[in-house]
């Protein structure tokens, strides 16, 4: 789960973690409110959405006027921001984080994530800050520092110091990352996050180190243990579906293509969606109902794949081995018929129950057209389409 940038903000002041005066707002009324109360000859007003390159999509403005903060706020709240990251339609900016402008001498790039290669905690520093840290990977790799945290140790001071020279910093910088460092750490293991970003971390005219911007991801699988932090989660960034899919804890992704797929198990999910495209399809979604499905949950999942108007076939692909394939044909029969699908359904069943599964599909008097196996299903599909 993201963080809006005010978000992270607030996170990183409760664990001591410097940042520019700031605070949201969700209208042109507030946001003016906000700059007379941070005072001062200059504003940054920032698009609060979830997605990178903002600055770039002109979401990130400087005002130097309190009009300015007024015609920046009017032009961007209510509008979709495209950028980089967004994809095409963009994302909602329902909300602004007003900022005091600082001065800044350097920008350099911090953040602190999970390494599955290591299973440990990596810090990543360059002093290319300010600029995609993909596009310096790629292309300046020397000017990436890379290190991980050993579990039972923790982060040691060394390791801190070792980031600080590479950075070039001075002995006061040096130890002010040392202090930042410790607290993202902090931070990181107690509210069970994924993903830390500061891009940039500035050095600002004070020869301060100042958190400009912020990122943070949580983990989605403890977020039972952060209720006050999901709470904070803003639907409005996410597709319709994906929201809805989450509710029923289905895991969904909405694609381009028109042949929609409903599979159990993600890594059957990622196969079904790869024979499609062998056979010259366009998968319209990644949908995977999980290995406990439930007729409900397959009836819930249908509803969810054919709300999309791009849709123009259903491929259906279950493997029952926790999940019992005449379960699965009572869920699919179930939704048929709640929901009044118009488009060509293929089904796909093998395990636990098979034949009872096909023989009840085939009893149903629906249009539901029964596949030998993966490969068959994938090239009906096609068919069914075109």
């Amino acid at each position: 789960m993201n963080l809006h940038e005010y978000q992270a903000k607030l996170l990183f002041a409760e664990y001591g973690i410097p940042v520019p005066a700031g605070k949201p707002a969700h209208s042109v009324k507030e946001a003016l409110r906000h700059a007379h109360d941070l005072r001062g000859s200059g504003w940054i007003v920032k698009a609060q959405v979830y997605a990178g390159g903002r600055g770039k999509a002109g979401g990130v403005q400087m005002a130097t006027s309190i009009d300015e903060v007024e015609n920046h706020s009017r032009r961007l709240l209510g509008q979709r921001l495209v950028t980089q990251q967004s994809g095409p339609k963009g994302q909602p900016v329902n909300c602004l984080l007003i900022e005091k402008r600082s001065e800044i001498q350097r920008e350099l790039y911090l953040g602190m994530l999970v390494d599955r290669a290591s299973r440990r905690i990596a810090v990543i520093a360059s002093s290319a800050g300010g600029m995609d840290i993909e596009t310096v990977a790629a292309n300046q790799p020397e000017q990436i520092f890379r290190l991980t945290i050993n579990p039972v140790l923790g982060l040691q001071d060394y390791q801190s110091r070792r980031i600080g020279f590479a950075l070039e910093l001075d002995a006061d910088q040096r130890e002010q990352l040392r202090q930042i460092l410790r607290h993202m750490y902090r931070l990181f293991l107690a509210r069970d996050l994924s993903l830390i970003e500061i891009n940039p971390l500035i050095v600002d005219d004070s020869n301060n180190l100042v958190a400009l911007d912020a990122k943070i991801t949580l983990d989605d699988n403890a977020l039972m243990r952060q209720p006050e932090l999901a709470e904070w989660h803003d639907p409005t960034q996410e597709d319709e579906r994906e929201s809805i899919a989450r509710r029923f804890d289905l895991n969904y992704v909405t694609l381009d293509g028109n042949i929609a797929c409903m599979v159990n198990g993600a890594g059957l999910a990622m196969a079904t969606m790869d024979i499609i495209k062998l056979y010259g399809g366009e998968p319209a979604n990644f949908l995977d109902v999980g290995g406990g499905a439930t007729a409900d949950k397959v009836a819930e999942a249908f509803k969810l794949i054919t709300s999309d108007d791009n849709v123009r076939a259903i491929l259906v692909n279950i493997f029952g081995g926790i999940v019992r394939c005449d379960l699965i044909a009572d869920g699919i029969i179930q939704a048929v018929r709640e929901v009044g699908v118009n488009v060509p359904i293929i089904a796909r069943l093998e395990g636990t129950n098979v034949d009872e599964g096909k023989a009840k599909l085939k009893d149903s008097g629906l249009n539901i057209t029964a596949a030998d196996d993966l490969g068959d299903a994938a090239q009906k599909a096609v068919a069914a389409v075109r």
